[in-house]
């Protein structure tokens, strides 16, 4: 079950919403939500709910050892680390990394396919947030394991992110209110994430998706194909976490913010400083510090922040292209680090900058290492003109495609933040939410492609 799906939004949302109004207390609405929640996840993961609520209860335990023995505490989390990353390894990485040693070895062998759990990067990364939060404040062990559930697995957040931090939740998973401000105001910023989602990444994704039926060998098509995939992880992403922000509003959870605006950066660090800002905080917070930061000397620091790229790299998925994707913006930060590019100038940065996350998310699109350096090439060389890409290309420059390009290029800018600030009156942002819910409609009745970018992850 997705956001963006019919039985979600007509279904599944109202009748959990309506419930949790009329639940007398916090205990009882905590329940409902569990139970809601669990629901959600086994409608797409009827085998692997199993696996989640084995590793909530696993880490539970493990928590409350941490916090328990003073002595023992270390030990128990390394444990967990050990548990969590393992986890990952076998579900997500097990395939890559048996085909890669069988390949080294020059040997065939039968690769276990096992299908990859929804979510199971997100929900491992809040069970490992928690175990370190108790860790270095053994104040924070839960010992209500309903409560752990909840944060573990709440719907909103559950299947991808924002990755919530268990220090800026754990108060509300004991008292939270909800007010009818923060119920419109959520259901406005769900609604906008839903656009963002259905009009726009959808649109955006039809056009990449049809693109990369070719072989891209057009200078025109490759550009193509890099931008609107652009805007479709952007918007996708995004979206989502709009919708997840504006969910846990309505349930009376504030959501750190996960987007705020990247595409305005002037550096990569300032690019991952409003991307995925939930990942890279998550991974400085619980990695890069840990490693030292930038305590321990100029060459230390570099490679530390090469660890954590590669790191970020490799938890988007089990292949190659995003283990070089992760390095490939390492190695420009490095290089900023080092002061080796000039960014002085704002309109040199900015087109900098966008050329490298446009070119690395060629490398994270493609399906192999080989893919990514043709298309790249393309992009740049690509001068023979091929006419099946070209009549693609003006087939897929149809009016409407047309309209939602430049609306996603318009909408990377702040341009609703600055239209929000002078268009005060709550009536016009409603009707703007109404017409924008109308269309969401409209576009989920006479469409039925919907790609789940998630799967991936």
């Amino acid at each position: 079950m997705v956001f963006s799906s019919c039985i979600f939004l007509f279904f599944f949302l109202p009748v959990v919403y309506l419930a949790y109004c009329i639940c007398p207390n916090l205990r009882v609405k905590n329940a409902l939500l569990i139970t809601a929640s669990l629901f959600f996840y086994a409608f797409g993961e009827p085998v692997y709910i199993f696996l989640m609520i084995g590793s909530i209860l696993a880490n539970y335990c493990l928590a409350r050892l941490i916090a328990a023995s003073e002595k023992w505490s270390k030990a128990a989390l390394c444990v967990t680390v050990v548990f969590n990353i393992g986890m990952l390894v076998v579900f997500k990485y097990s395939a890559l990394l048996i085909g890669t040693a069988a390949g080294m070895l020059r040997r065939t062998v039968t690769i276990p396919q096992l299908a990859l759990p929804i979510g199971i990067s997100f929900y491992t990364f809040q069970a490992l947030s928690y175990c370190i939060d108790v860790y270095r404040d053994k104040a924070l062990v839960q010992k209500n394991v309903w409560k752990l559930m909840l944060y573990i697995s709440f719907f909103p957040q559950l299947i991808a992110g924002p990755i919530v931090k268990y220090h800026d939740i754990s108060v509300q998973l004991s008292a939270r209110c909800v007010t009818i401000e923060d119920t419109a105001r959520g259901i406005q910023r769900f609604i906008t994430g839903l656009a963002k989602k259905l009009l726009l990444a959808n649109t955006m994704a039809y056009m990449v998706d049809t693109l990369y039926t070719t072989q891209l060998d057009f200078m025109l098509t490759a550009w193509m194909a890099a931008v609107c995939y652009v805007f479709q992880i952007y918007y996708d992403f995004s979206g989502y976490s709009d919708m997840a922000i504006g969910l846990g509003r309505m349930f009376g959870f504030a959501f750190q913010e996960n987007f705020r605006y990247p595409y305005i950066s002037g550096s990569i660090q300032e690019f991952w400083r409003r991307w995925h800002i939930s990942l890279s905080t998550w991974f400085k917070e619980y990695l890069y510090i840990p490693l030292g930061g930038n305590r321990k000397g100029e060459v230390r620091t570099m490679g530390n922040k090469l660890i954590v790229f590669m790191a970020t790299g490799i938890w988007h998925g089990a292949s190659w292209t995003f283990l070089v994707w992760g390095l490939f913006h390492g190695l420009f930060i490095t290089l900023e680090y080092r002061n080796l590019i000039p960014l002085k100038n704002k309109v040199f940065a900015h087109v900098y900058t966008m050329l490298v996350v446009v070119c690395g998310f060629v490398i994270f699109r493609a399906d192999t290492i080989g893919q990514a350096v043709h298309i790249l090439a393309s992009m740049f060389t690509g001068v023979h003109v091929d006419a099946i890409e070209r009549m693609l290309a003006a087939r897929l420059l149809t009016p409407y495609n047309i309209v939602c390009l430049v609306a996603a290029v318009v909408f990377c800018a702040p341009v609703s933040e600055w239209v929000k600030g002078r268009v005060r009156h709550p009536a016009v942002r409603y009707a703007v939410s109404l017409a924008l819910l109308a269309l969401c409609i409209l576009n989920l009745a006479s469409s039925s492609y919907n790609p789940f970018i998630y799967f991936r992850f």
